[in-house]
């Protein structure tokens, strides 16, 4: 039986979600099924705010 697990990633800017992702891809043996990536954006006291988030589906080896 196969189970399929999930990781969830969530960050300010790109940078920092690109890294997240890379270094969990590399210090797990896993098989990757599915990445979703998203972004949203909302105003805060006239602030734009970003918020960058990705769900990594995998199998882990």
């Amino acid at each position: 039986m196969i189970l399929l697990k999930v990781k969830l990633f969530d960050e300010e800017d790109e940078i920092d979600l690109e890294e997240d992702i890379n270094d969990f891809l590399d210090s797990e043996d896993i098989e990757v099924i599915d990445i979703k990536y998203q972004v949203s954006s909302s105003i805060y006291n006239e602030e734009q705010i970003y918020c960058f988030s990705a769900m990594i589906i995998y199998v882990s080896n």
